[in-house]
């Protein structure tokens, strides 16, 4: 153990040290994450017990509803939002993914008008990744950034003109196991993973982003509640005047990817309102956030294979149409989702098919009135960018686009009925995903092309969470087979033979942590949260 922060500051780092690191880790970086622990540790936790709360009120039968108490902030019509800083003014087009050397370079050549840095869903939180993703992207900022492949491949940047990073950090749930803070009462707690990755970046990268003419941006997660929003606000407002940059130059984008989130979307944009330009649609957590919220709640929740699971079902499209004219009508840029479809250069035929299947997607999303929208692949973007230059051809966005029409009604909100089977190989596929996934982010993989799509950890929690419902409500697939224990055990290990296997692997690890939070009788709320904790020390 070795603690890194000047005096007595009550923070200590127990991962290993390697070069380069003491530049992320340095003590005034390491000080200010410690301050940041100091002040806000405690209502993170508060937060978080609210979470549980609300969902055990839900799997109780008490449905969501929008607020009774901050009705009067929906009802005043003349706040608006911060909106667009420097560089975020035009996001029609944003890629997403891991922070590593070779993607940061490939995410600052592809084009895209917004770089979405993921330390998230899309980074394996090894120890390794969690600080050299920090110096990627120290390194980027200050346009320094090179890399060489074991091959000898090398890799810069060469782009005339490179996307806004937006820098998305863990979730509030989750917690960096490598630095330790000392509480008040002299314990020795886990980190939270999002003030370590929020602040090692913000301390660092705030005022030289200010100079190349953008800013701090962030993408802010899992957020479930108005209060969430205040925590990351007052967070924003400590750590601007810590710096001594001015109020409101912090912008961030908060995905809408809870269920309870999509009952106060505008009371998060009102918390955030010096520091928000815009929501985003994140699909898939929300499918999960779903499942997750009404997995006891009888066969009438219960949803058919994740691949009918689409845009176009009522829970999905009451919720995108909701996020648009809500946007729009505080001054917020709606931002769309990610289709999973990729392309395969090897493959002309699934390339094609992958092209139609984002092209439809990306129309959708322009004709509904989002401003931009999220692709997982450098070939996507001219896909994308031609369905929203088709709606916005010179307007950098549409947020002068408001929606009247549009009323939903919280009832619409949770109208899961799809009309759909469960099919044998939408079983299989679920199992088959989600250990194939595992497997690759025990070995540090966080975004993992899988069957030609563009899988990461909330597409992983949509397998596990059905595979749990469909055994707890007692479903069968289309053929009549019951799905038990017993036929999920049975494919699990079927899956474990038909992968290839390779001294290293990680396969029965993987399919041990699968059995944990698909099979139990308990639900655990993120799959992430004990696989990280038992399982990943290994890939440090």
């Amino acid at each position: 153990m070795t603690p890194t922060a000047t005096g007595t500051a009550p923070i200590t780092i127990t991962g290993t040290m390697r070069p380069r690191y003491d530049e992320i880790l340095a003590p005034e970086a390491l000080a200010f994450v410690a301050g940041l622990h100091a002040r806000f540790a405690g209502r993170r936790h508060d937060r978080l017990a609210d979470r549980m709360r609300r969902r055990f009120e839900i799997g109780n039968g008490h449905d969501p509803q929008f607020r009774s108490d901050t009705a009067h902030i929906r009802e005043d019509a003349d706040w608006r939002v911060a909106g667009a800083g420097p560089g975020l003014e035009d996001r029609r087009v944003e890629i997403t993914g891991p922070t590593d050397p070779k993607m940061t370079i490939n995410a600052l050549n592809s084009g895209a008008r917004v770089w979405l840095a993921d330390q998230e869903d899309a980074t394996s939180p090894t120890w390794r990744n969690v600080v050299e993703g920090q110096l990627s992207l120290f390194d980027a900022i200050r346009g320094q950034l090179s890399y060489t492949s074991p091959e000898g491949k090398e890799y810069r940047v060469t782009a005339e003109r490179t996307p806004t990073i937006v820098m998305r950090p863990r979730g509030w749930h989750l917690t960096e196991k490598h630095i330790t803070v000392t509480d008040r009462t002299g314990r020795q707690l886990a980190a939270s993973g999002s003030l370590v990755d929020f602040g090692l970046y913000f301390f660092h990268n705030a005022k030289r982003l200010i100079e190349n003419g953008v800013g701090p941006y962030f993408y802010l997660p899992k957020i479930e509640s108005a209060e969430e929003a205040k925590l990351w606000d007052d967070v924003f407002t400590f750590s601007e005047d810590y710096v001594g940059i001015p109020h409101g130059t912090i912008r961030a984008t908060v995905l809408i990817e809870t269920l309870p989130a999509a009952f106060e979307m505008e009371e998060i944009l009102f918390e955030l309102r010096d520091h928000i330009a815009g929501l985003n649609a994140g699909r898939w957590d929300y499918i999960f956030s779903m499942i997750k919220n009404y997995r006891g709640r009888g066969a009438r929740f219960v949803l058919p294979d994740r691949s009918q699971v689409t845009m176009t079902v009522p829970f999905m499209r009451a919720y995108t149409e909701l996020l648009v004219a809500t946007c729009h009508r505080r001054g917020a840029f709606a931002i769309g989702g990610m289709s999973a479809f990729i392309p395969n250069r090897r493959d002309p035929e699934v390339t094609a098919q992958a092209f139609e299947k984002v092209s439809a997607d990306k129309k959708r999303e322009a004709g509904d009135g989002f401003d931009g929208t999220w692709v997982a692949h450098p070939d996507l973007i001219p896909v994308a960018q031609a369905e929203f230059d088709a709606v916005l051809g010179e307007r950098p966005n549409q947020v002068d686009r408001q929606r009247p029409e549009v009323h939903v009604t919280a009832s619409q909100l949770i109208d899961v009925h799809i009309g759909r089977p469960i099919t044998a190989a939408g079983v299989h596929a679920n199992v088959s995903v989600a250990i194939r996934y595992l497997e690759a982010w025990l070995r540090g993989l966080g975004a993992v092309a899988i069957d030609n799509l563009m899988e990461d950890a909330a597409t992983a929690e949509i397998s596990r969470s059905q595979v749990w419902q469909w055994i707890h409500q007692d479903r069968a697939t289309d053929d009549g087979t019951r799905i038990t224990r017993d036929y999920i055990e049975g494919l699990i290990a079927q899956v474990l033979d038909e992968v290839t296997r390779s001294d290293g692997d990680r396969f029965d690890d993987a399919a041990a942590i699968f059995g944990e939070v698909a099979l139990g009788d308990d639900f655990p709320a993120f799959l992430t949260l004990s696989a990280y904790a038992n399982y990943l020390h290994d890939a440090d």
